[in-house]
């Protein structure tokens, strides 16, 4: 079994499923995105993504009309694999195709470019062995992208990626749910104050790039909540 959050873009709230591995994602069409395909190589308990990039997933496949693999989606930031802000992290990026000869992938790659779906669809030139597609939230904190700004009132993956990050480095009290609260403000000043960042509870380019930097790849600490 499978803890999967969900963010619904369109209601603003976070949603909670328990699924099997054999289940399809939820919002999915089709049983074309089982959790398992969801999940790739990560071993963690518990799962997120949002509901944009279910839906855009069911475009995209229902475009190309017949299966996709999947290779890599889900990661979470102490499992690593990605680079330090990857969207993988937050639940909403696809590395796909890794079967397809090099001509059915690019045609993969224009037929999710046409879907109009993604916020990224990236280019041949930095992933000629896979196709990779996401549904990233902008604009980002940072000039050369990445998350998006959070703060306290924020919902959504982001958040729970935030969480996730603070957790495995040992700054707890925010739960793994979500929603920035005061604990999680309480747990990204204390982080901020460690780091001499500008503790304002808000968390920015400086604050996600040093966050970021220290938990990838880390390992599942005492402290990383995974139930």
């Amino acid at each position: 079994m499978a803890n999967v959050y969900v963010y619904n873009n369109q209601s603003g709230a976070m949603e909670y499923y328990a699924l099997a591995e054999s289940d399809a994602m939820p919002y999915n069409i089709g049983r074309t995105l089982t959790v398992n395909e969801f999940r790739g190589s990560s071993r963690a308990g518990t799962l997120w993504t949002t509901r944009r990039a279910m839906e855009a997933f069911n475009v995209t496949r229902t475009a190309w009309g017949r299966p996709i693999y999947v290779g890599y989606a889900f990661k979470r930031i102490w499992e690593g694999g990605h680079a330090a802000m990857s969207q993988h992290y937050a639940g909403v990026s696809f590395d796909v195709g890794q079967n397809l000869d090099s001509a059915t992938r690019d045609q993969l790659r224009v037929t999710a470019e046409q879907t109009g779906v993604w916020s990224y669809v990236e280019p041949a030139y930095l992933t000629p062995t896979w196709v990779h597609f996401d549904a990233r939230a902008t604009p980002p904190a940072c000039a050369a992208g990445g998350y998006p700004l959070v703060r306290q009132g924020s919902v959504g993956n982001y958040v729970l990626t935030l969480q996730d990050a603070l957790n495995a480095l040992g700054y707890t009290g925010s739960g793994l749910d979500g929603y920035f609260g005061s604990g999680t403000r309480n747990a990204v000043i204390s982080f901020q104050r460690a780091q001499g960042l500008d503790a304002d509870g808000i968390v920015g380019c400086l604050t996600w790039e040093r966050l970021t930097e220290l938990a990838v790849s880390i390992g599942q600490t005492a402290t990383v909540v995974n139930p």
